[in-house]
């Protein structure tokens, strides 16, 4: 029989015979056809916007093992289900449902892969010490994905049925939130388009989804003061742009700065890239949080000071909109949202006004700076004066305490919502 009679009868074995495979130690196995996905990648809905009382829950057949929270690595384990709702033009929103977790199969051409048409949230659930589950100002996080969702073009949702449904995701995934002090069952929000188009165009479907992670505190063997590395050779965000929104094309560019940064040749390598913008050398943010200073000012003033959220280049953060809050709830020291330059910082820090510097973001609630590397010279921040080997100042640490306090329910305040129970 010849060649081309056997891959017309698809006849494997015997070509690979003809072509001598066998004698030369190939080994054959029976073609096994990969088994269609059991969860289809887009549904189809007919519904205007989300409906929660709708939600259909597939449970899983195969309960993963729950990790010890001290062997916990942030993003590395999953939680045993995910919460999905697709949205169709012409058609409309599926019910939402929460199905077991489980992979994407995506068409090469999808939106996404080509022109990043993706967005997310990051926040986290606690277990307080009654057992109840609680999410810290859910509310602004479905708030703040909705604007980057309609950035991208995508179209909007109704957030409060967005939240209904994420909470009820979150109540039946409650044996996942940590029993621990410091340990949270992270979630990830995400929608990004799903169209099969390489056209730079508006996305005709979107997929709106939600994966959870247990984790455990940023700094597993207690908070540590990091060292800057000033950066103004990079840009993370500029006016007009798009530095306002949590979108996927913001992050995946800090990468090479951020590892630049790590080279030991630089004072031994710094943790993070505090990012400097426009000819002015504007503070802005530090890694992927936002900053604050605390110093005394020129008026001779105590004062907590961060970027404003005007021109477009700040992420109006949650935690940073909570460090506000507080502060001015306090009373006790002058609060400013305002342009500040790196030319101030040194200024203030040679003039030995500088009290503080900080970090503040979901993962870390607070990040103390220790030091800051900026055109070769290193600049040494004081954190407590009266505790040399302190690793964060006392307005710090008033501010992680706080926070905390709300976040595991310890003082009652509305920025804290408990899951009830479905």
């Amino acid at each position: 029989m010849s060649l081309s009679n056997l891959i017309q009868k698809n006849n494997i074995k015997h070509l690979a015979s003809a072509l001598g495979l066998f004698g030369a130690g190939f080994c054959f196995h029976k073609m096994v056809q990969p088994k269609p996905t059991v969860l289809p990648w887009i549904e189809k809905g007919t519904e205007s916007d989300i409906n929660p009382s709708k939600l259909k829950f597939i449970k899983t057949k195969n309960p993963k093992k729950k990790s010890k929270p001290e062997d916990l690595v942030f993003g590395a384990t999953y939680t045993d289900h995910m919460l999905e709702i697709d949205w169709v033009r012409n058609s409309g929103f599926s019910v939402p449902r929460i199905v077991p977790f489980h992979d994407f199969v995506m068409p090469p051409g999808c939106c996404t892969i080509h022109y990043a048409l993706t967005c997310f949230e990051g926040l986290k659930a606690y277990r307080d010490k009654n057992n109840d589950i609680r999410l810290f100002r859910p509310d602004r996080n479905v708030d703040r994905l909705l604007g980057s969702t309609k950035r991208l073009s995508l179209p909007g949702f109704n957030k409060e049925a967005l939240l209904e449904a994420m909470m009820r995701y979150v109540d039946i995934e409650r044996s996942w939130v940590p029993n621990k002090r410091g340990y949270s069952l992270y979630l990830r929000p995400t929608v990004f388009g799903t169209e099969a188009t390489l056209g730079v165009k508006e996305p005709s479907s979107m997929k709106i989804f939600v994966i959870a992670s247990p984790v455990g505190p940023y700094y597993k063997h207690g908070f540590k003061a990091v060292r800057l590395l000033a950066e103004d050779k990079y840009c993370r965000a500029w006016e007009g742009g798009t530095g306002n929104f949590k979108l996927g094309s913001n992050y995946g560019p800090t990468i090479l700065p951020q590892k630049l940064a790590h080279d030991p040749k630089i004072f031994g390598g710094c943790d993070q890239v505090l990012w400097l913008y426009g000819p002015k050398k504007e503070v802005t943010e530090v890694g992927t949080m936002n900053l604050f200073g605390f110093w005394i000012n020129e008026n001779q003033e105590k004062e907590l000071i961060t970027a404003p959220l005007t021109d477009g280049t700040i992420l109006p953060g949650i935690t940073r909109d909570s460090i506000l809050n507080i502060a001015r709830e306090w009373g006790e020291f002058k609060v400013t949202e305002r342009t500040w330059t790196m030319e101030e910082l040194l200024k203030a820090q040679q003039e030995k006004r500088i009290l503080e510097v900080f970090g503040s973001g979901t993962a870390a609630i607070v990040s103390p700076v220790k030091e800051i590397v900026y055109q070769d010279q290193l600049y040494e921040i004081p954190r407590n004066p009266s505790d040399p080997k302190a690793e964060m100042g006392p307005i710090t640490k008033r501010l992680l305490d706080r926070i905390q306090s709300i976040q595991y329910g310890e003082v009652q305040h509305p920025w804290s919502q408990v899951v009830k129970k479905y």
